[in-house]
């Protein structure tokens, strides 16, 4: 079996940082998401609720950057640890599209 490592999200768009640049020069923007919606599980609907830390770069960091908060946000991406550090997950925005209306 190939590793894969592909994630789609949609939800509303919590928390915005500042867009900043690495020290190489890269554009990048922390931000987060609450999702909520429900899913089937074990023969049985169940409501999900999650806020997700997420990360992008160049083209989507300067995208996110002129968003306003509460935007509906679908995301494509992969997930990675936070840091060498730290084994908490951060979803990497590859592709972000903007619900109608935003």
């Amino acid at each position: 079996m190939r590793p894969t490592n592909q994630v789609a999200v949609s939800g509303t768009l919590l928390e915005l940082d500042a867009l900043r640049r690495t020290p190489a020069g890269v554009a990048v923007l922390k931000f987060r998401i609450q999702h909520d919606s429900s899913q089937m599980e074990a023969g049985g609907e169940r409501k999900v609720s999650c806020e997700i830390a997420a990360v992008a770069f160049e083209r989507e960091a300067k995208l996110l950057a002129g968003a306003k908060l509460g935007s509906k946000v679908k995301v494509n991406g992969f997930l990675a640890a936070r840091s060498r550090r730290s084994k908490a997950l951060v979803l990497h925005a590859t592709e972000i599209e903007f619900g109608q209306g935003d």
